[in-house]
């Protein structure tokens, strides 16, 4: 069985948000990590470098990571938003997050791996092409999206986002872009109110009402899957977050561990139909058990 390759780097440690007390901490990253280094199944370890300026402006607009670097603290915490905030550290952790991600999927696209997940922080959904939101920088997942099209030469991607909030940036970036499309389940209405309607024809929502357990998360998903094995695409990749959990306390639906597992299987299941490797990268999670056993199932059900 051949192991599920993991992109990681120790900086995602070294991010700060600014709020005392604030979800999205250095725990969750030192959870999963302890968790998938004793996983039973093989894995196999990468150590990302930074994606360069033009790698990550080919989503968002030029100029953007200068922007965000002139923002960078010399120590404390600058706060862009309300949820969102940059340490001395921050930006070199989500451009190593963001070459991990491009990484994967250029050895998924030359079919040196199958299975791939990128552990890293801060996560990345929400950043839209000129402004950091929802504790993201940089959009990871469609960064990577349009890099596996327009460099790499895939002619078709799927996106899928299972995170309990809609991924805004995601959807912005790759709206009306050929050869991409995204299919997203969240809670609506909900943080950050966008996906309803959706923006292009290659958008496609799943909205989810408040408390929805597994058995509604899977019946929106199955047509969907369905959709995406019919649209026969060459790389699947995931923006895996696991906040619908019922226990995540920024959530408010109520999935649990055997759905993400259920997630990974039909993902496994429909990427072997068509050759197509999975390249998934963490997005939200913030009960620290709920997010580790969850990353693991979701895992260990793709083999």
């Amino acid at each position: 069985m051949p192991p599920v390759h993991i992109w990681s780097h120790p900086l995602s440690e070294l991010h700060r948000n600014c709020t005392l007390g604030h979800p999205e901490s250095p725990a969750r990253w030192q959870l999963v990590n302890e968790r998938l280094r004793s996983a039973p199944f093989d894995t196999l370890w990468h150590l990302p470098v930074p994606a360069e300026v033009q790698v990550v402006e080919r989503a968002h607009a030029r100029g953007y990571v200068a922007a965000l670097r002139r923002h960078v603290p010399e120590s404390g915490c600058r706060s862009l938003d309300e949820d969102t905030g940059l340490s001395p550290r921050s930006l070199e952790a989500a451009l190593h997050a963001c070459g991990g991600v491009v990484e994967a999927v250029e050895q998924a696209a030359a079919g040196k791996l199958r299975r791939a997940f990128c552990l890293h922080r801060p996560p990345g959904h929400h950043a839209e092409p000129d402004r950091p939101m929802g504790f993201c920088l940089i959009n990871h997942v469609a960064v990577a999206a349009l890099h596996a099209v327009e460099v790499l030469g895939l002619e078709r991607v799927a996106i899928v986002d299972f995170d309990v909030h809609h991924g805004n940036g995601t959807e912005t970036m790759v709206a009306g872009r050929e050869g991409t499309r995204f299919w997203s389940s969240f809670q609506h209405p909900f943080y950050p109110y966008s996906g309803i309607p959706p923006l292009a024809d290659n958008c496609i929502s799943l909205p989810l009402p408040a408390r929805s357990d597994g058995a509604a998360f899977r019946s929106v998903w199955r047509p969907a899957l369905e959709e995406i094995e019919r649209w026969a695409p060459r790389l699947i990749l995931v923006s895996a977050g696991f906040d619908a959990h019922a226990r995540d306390p920024l959530g408010g639906l109520a999935l649990q561990r055997a759905d993400f597992a259920w997630m990974g299987a039909q993902l496994a299941a429909l990427a072997d139909t068509h050759d197509a490797p999975v390249v998934s990268a963490l997005e939200g999670g913030y009960d620290l058990e709920a997010l580790s056993e969850s990353v693991e199932a979701f895992l260990r059900a793709q083999l």
